[in-house]
């Protein structure tokens, strides 16, 4: 695992929101931690901008959790963290859902915010022999 103290904390920062934001159901707080051009990736089709990120968290049943764990991060340039994640959803009425998550936080003004989300559900089939 390569992860830098800086972008581990920043990622951090900003994750330790958004899974508040989507423990307490409010689509709305989890909207407002991506910049208003973002490129949102869940298990649907894509969205751009706050409105498609809002849509699909209020879309969401009610009791969903998440988990995550940083995988990676890199700081490919000034005001850049990029970050590979696991993240577990949990629900109420169904098993849970694990997925990863890659995401890229940029730096705006004086906060940071989420300007790319893509989860990918992977089958953990066998790997290479």
């Amino acid at each position: 695992m390569t992860t830098t103290t800086d972008g581990a904390a920043i990622l951090s920062g900003v994750l330790d929101q958004w899974k508040a934001a989507v423990d307490a159901h409010r689509p709305d707080h989890v909207a407002a931690l991506f910049t208003e051009d973002a490129v949102f990736q869940g298990l649907r089709p894509y969205s751009v901008g706050r409105q498609g990120v809002a849509a699909y968290y209020d879309s969401q049943p009610l009791g969903l959790k998440a988990e995550y764990r940083i995988l990676e991060t890199r700081q490919p340039a000034d005001g850049v963290v990029l970050g590979y994640l696991a993240v577990e959803f949990s629900f109420t009425d169904r098993p849970p859902l694990d997925v990863t998550l890659s995401v890229l936080i940029t730096r705006a003004a004086d906060d940071w915010r989420i300007s790319h989300y893509q989860v990918s559900h992977l089958d953990q089939g066998p790997g290479p022999a």
